[in-house]
């Protein structure tokens, strides 16, 4: 068997290369469409398509067109034998899909046909936040067949699945909390609730209950997030939505003992949501705890003497009861600017009320200035500060003051937080104790991208409650994929979203050939800022891509008249 190569090469970066091979006394001819570049100052090359099946007289055709790229026109017309048009959006899918593989994501969910259906779910859901319908209209115009491979399915498919991840939930959260091991093992847990409202009244965790979002007659679920020591979430649960957040807690107990515990385990929650039954059951399981004590309890200390007010005057100070419970004390100043603030503008409202009350009784004589007191009276109520604003009529004249004692005391504890924990001091200083309650804010900030548009836990497009499992846990790996591609783009001027639309951007191109079906793919170099998004990731694209056919349709069609 004998090579031998003509390699017909111009200055121009594409160019056709001829390879004949002698086989016996018969010899075959194959010819490529290859491009040349560099990379890091060596030469190297890559095949854009291969023209084998094309005639002599169109292999030919092709490197006079390359020959003469820059001026085609002295050619004359001539018909085109490859198209090249604009494919799938490949970037942002791409690059979700890699960090969903770096964090072990897509090996917990498993490499089945439902596992890649879920993690299609996820990426949909940081891409572009919608219902499942929302999700496979994405897939259309997303390069999922080319990256996972799925192939053909529509929202009935994805709907299945949301069945599948809520019976799979707990052996996926399993196996991602045991790839985080030995490295995430501080024994520290941070536990926080929140609430969603339904549009609907048919979901099956639907309930009315004390809403978190000031949606008055609305029914809600209630949800309750999990995380490591990093703010990293390692479990999610769905309650009825007349659920107390206490009522959560003995779950979260018994989550971290039997699988996520293992050593000395601490958990941290606030003030509503760890109280003395919830202590004791800790205890029970010889846990410990980090929390907040309320206003009317610090008080009571004050009252009893194991506290005073001037500990508040230090950076941060710390009483032990006879007990052995400690108590970290601190004032935030900041903080007590804040509510003093609040306060005078609040009494600068009532205090403009009771200017345009006189206005009108000065020019009404037949006003009744009595129904006026009382209206601003009512105002100071819904104010809340009627403790320490005095309203007074003399005559037809209303006049407004502060009683400065009753505000001093209101005031007193301004900014002012006490720490409870039952943690010995040899185990943690309470410099650590107020850092480990300040990370229950990476809990609350996890809910606040989870319920807005970066997430949209609501609105909730799904009614049985399995379903609803499986969205709320999707929402989780999503925002897990959030935290880590913000955690590389901080030192950018963008945003995680404005990231993700700029990847959006990159695309494949199609380089159709006649009498060869199907196309090829190639990606075009990137303009520079998406350079710099991937490098920040430390993501390469590839240089080989396949082309795949994903017959992705939906069986519920958009209405013919919309708004």
């Amino acid at each position: 068997m004998t090579w031998w190569v003509i390699c017909v090469k111009y200055v121009a970066t594409l160019y056709v290369d001829t390879s004949h091979l002698r086989q016996g006394n018969k010899t075959y001819t194959r010819h490529l469409l290859r491009e040349s570049f560099r990379d890091h100052g060596q030469v190297k090359h890559r095949t854009i398509a291969n023209l084998s099946a094309c005639s002599a007289a169109e292999i030919e055709a092709i490197r006079l067109a390359l020959r003469h790229k820059s001026d085609l026109a002295a050619l004359g017309p001539a018909p085109r034998t490859i198209t090249v048009q604009q494919g799938a959006s490949y970037g942002a899918v791409y690059v979700v899909h890699q960090v969903a593989r770096a964090l072990g994501i897509e090996r917990a969910l498993g490499g089945g046909r439902e596992g890649q259906l879920a993690l299609w779910q996820i990426i949909a859901r940081v891409i572009d936040q919608g219902s499942r319908l929302s999700a496979v209209r994405l897939a259309r115009s997303h390069a999922s067949g080319e990256i996972l491979g799925l192939g053909r399915f529509d929202e009935d498919d994805l709907y299945a699945n949301l069945d599948w991840l809520s019976q799979q939930q707990v052996a996926i959260e399993q196996r991602l909390f045991a790839q985080r091991q030995p490295a995430a093992a501080t024994g520290l847990f941070l536990y926080d609730v929140t609430s969603s409202y339904l549009e609907g009244k048919h979901n099956a965790f639907g309930a009315f209950g004390y809403n978190r979002d000031g949606k008055r007659g609305k029914q809600q679920i209630v949800v309750g997030l999990l995380c490591d020591a990093a703010g990293h979430p390692l479990a999610i649960e769905v309650f009825p939505g007349n659920t107390q957040d206490t009522k959560t807690f003995a779950a979260q107990i018994h989550k971290v003992a039997a699988r996520f515990g293992g050593g000395a385990v601490t958990l941290v929650g606030d003030r509503g949501m760890i109280k003395g039954p919830q202590i004791i059951a800790l205890q029970q399981q010889n846990f410990h705890f980090i929390t907040a004590i309320t206003k009317p309890q610090i008080e009571t200390l004050l009252a009893q003497g194991v506290l005073q007010m001037t500990l508040f005057d230090a950076p941060l100070a710390e009483v032990t009861d006879h007990d052995g419970t400690r108590y970290v004390l601190r004032r935030n100043p900041l903080r007590a600017a804040q509510l003093a603030a609040s306060r005078e503008a609040k009494y600068a409202t009532l205090d403009g009320a009771v200017v345009a009350a006189n206005q009108y009784l000065a020019t009404h004589p037949r006003a009744r200035p009595d129904g006026h007191l009382e209206k601003l009276k009512r105002q100071a109520e819904k104010l809340r500060i009627q403790e320490w604003s005095r309203l007074e009529l003399k005559e037809r004249t209303i006049t407004s003051s502060k009683d400065h004692d009753t505000l001093a005391a209101v005031s007193k504890l301004d900014g002012c937080y006490v720490l409870k924990t039952d943690l010995a001091q040899a185990v943690a200083a309470k410099e650590t104790i107020h850092a480990r309650y300040k990370d229950l804010a990476l809990v609350e900030g996890a809910f606040r991208t989870s319920k807005t548009v970066k997430l949209e836990l609501r609105p909730i497009h799904v009614r049985l409650a399995s379903r609803t499992r499986g969205h709320a846990f999707v929402v989780m790996l999503a925002y897990r994929i959030i935290q880590e591609l913000a955690r590389h783009w901080r030192h950018l001027d963008l945003t995680v979203q404005e990231g993700l639309d700029q990847l959006a951007s990159l695309c494949l191109t199609e380089i159709r050939i006649p009498h060869q079906p199907p196309s090829y793919h190639q990606l075009p170099t990137p303009r520079e800022s998406v350079q710099r998004l991937l490098a920040a990731a430390a993501i390469s694209l590839p240089t080989k891509i396949l082309p795949r056919e994903s017959a992705v349709s939906t069986k519920t069609k958009l209405t013919t008249r919309r708004k």
